[in-house]
C-alpha cells in the first residue's frame, strides 16, 4: 500500500491524533459500510470533519481516498489489511504512565494484580517524574488517606454502585463529628483537587424512595454494605444538580496582571461560568454558578487569587468576603 507525503502529514502527523484515531477505529472491523463510517466520524471527529473526511476513507472512483478500504461485491466495505491497527505506546506515553502509578489514587480504579502487571511491563521505563520533586502549595494537607485497605474498599463499593445503580447501606460522620446511617443511592463521584479528598454525590433513600440529595466525603465513611437492590428509577443528573444550584451567580473581576486571567480560567475550569471581555482592565467578567453547599469552598478559592480577583456581586458574597479577609487579618495583626 503506498502513502504520499501529504497524506502522512495530514493524518499522521502526531501520533493517534483525531484522524488517526477515527481511521484506527474503521479498520478495527474487517467489514464494515458507509453509514458506520460517517456514525464514527460524527462522534470522533471535529464539527467539519464529516464535510471532507468521508471520501478519504469510502473508496472514491478517481482514487482520491487514502485506499484503507475496498469495496466488496454486495457493497460493503473491507479493510485493505489482513489485521486491525496495532495501539503501540510511545517512550513518553510509557514514561507518563510509569509515573502514574507511582500515585496512591490509581489504585482506587486498579486491582493489585493489574498493577503488578503494568509495573513488571513497565520496569525498564523511567518515570516521567517522581512525586516527591513536587510541592502543592494550594493544597490543604489533611487529604484522604488513599493508600488504605478500608478506603480502597470502600471506593470500589461506591464506584461499582454508582455504574450498577445498586443502593447501598452506608454509615458515615457528618462535619459536626454525628454519626449517619441509611441507605443511599450513589450518582456521581467527584476529586477536590484543593481539599485532596473524593465524595460522592448521593439520594438518601427511604421506604423504597428517593428522600433528598446529598454528598457524603469518602473519607468520612465507617462502613458500607451491599444491598442488592438495584434503582429502576429514573435519576436525572441535570435536575439533581439544578436542585443545588445558587440561586444567583458570583460575578468577579479578572485581571490580567501575573496571568491572572489564565490561572483563573484554569482553576475554575470545572465551573459553569459565562465569561466576557473587561476593557476597562484587558482581564475579564466571569459569572460563576456553584453548588450553594459549597459557598465557602469557592468562596477560599476566590480570595486565594489575592488582588487578580475582585468580587463584585451577589452583596452578600462580597460580605462574606470581606468578613473572612478581616479575620485573617487579625488573627496576623491583632484586633485594631
Amino acid at each position: 500500500m503506498h502513502f504520499t507525503e501529504a497524506m502522512k502529514m495530514t493524518v499522521f502527523s502526531e501520533i493517534y491524533g483525531a484522524y488517526f484515531r477515527i481511521a484506527a477505529r474503521v479498520l478495527e472491523r474487517n467489514i464494515t459500510d458507509e453509514r458506520e463510517i460517517k456514525s464514527i466520524i460524527s462522534r470522533e471527529g471535529f464539527r467539519d470533519s464529516i464535510l471532507f473526511l468521508p471520501q478519504k476513507l469510502i473508496p472514491q472512483a478517481d482514487f482520491s481516498d487514502w485506499r484503507l478500504l475496498m469495496r466488496t461485491e454486495d457493497g460493503k466495505l473491507k479493510r485493505v489489511t489482513k489485521n486491525p491497527p496495532v495501539r503501540i505506546l510511545t517512550l513518553l506515553q510509557k514514561s507518563w504512565l510509569r509515573a502514574k502509578l507511582s500515585d496512591p489514587r490509581i489504585r482506587l480504579f486498579l486491582g493489585d494484580d493489574e498493577i503488578s502487571r503494568l509495573n513488571e511491563r513497565l520496569s525498564g521505563v523511567m518515570p516521567l517524574y517522581v512525586r516527591e520533586n513536587f510541592r502543592f502549595t494550594d493544597m490543604y494537607g489533611d487529604g484522604d488517606d488513599f493508600g488504605s485497605e478500608s478506603y480502597r474498599e470502600n471506593f470500589g463499593k461506591i464506584l461499582s454502585a454508582v455504574k450498577n445503580h445498586e443502593i447501598l447501606n452506608i454509615c458515615f460522620k457528618s462535619r459536626k463529628g454525628s454519626e449517619i446511617t441509611g441507605g443511599f443511592l450513589p450518582l456521581k463521584i467527584e476529586y477536590s483537587r484543593k481539599n485532596n479528598k473524593f465524595r460522592v454525590y448521593c439520594f438518601a433513600v427511604r421506604d423504597g424512595g428517593i428522600s433528598h440529595s446529598g454528598t457524603i466525603n469518602i473519607g468520612r465513611i465507617e462502613d458500607i454494605k451491599n444491598t442488592g437492590i438495584i434503582y429502576d428509577g429514573k435519576t436525572d443528573m441535570k435536575k439533581y444538580f439544578m436542585s443545588r444550584r445558587c440561586s444567583e451567580p458570583v460575578t468577579v473581576r479578572v485581571t490580567p496582571q501575573r496571568n491572572g486571567v489564565a490561572r483563573f480560567l484554569t482553576e475554575f475550569s470545572s465551573y459553569e461560568k459565562h465569561t466576557a471581555p473587561d476593557p476597562e482592565t484587558g482581564g475579564c467578567i466571569v459569572r460563576i454558578h456553584y453548588d450553594r453547599y459549597d459557598e465557602t469552598e469557592l468562596l477560599i478559592q476566590l480570595l486565594g487569587f489575592g488582588s487578580v480577583v475582585e468580587i463584585i456581586s451577589p452583596p452578600r458574597f462580597r460580605q462574606l468576603a470581606a468578613e473572612r479577609v478581616k479575620k485573617q487579618y487579625d488573627l496576623i495583626f491583632g484586633n485594631s
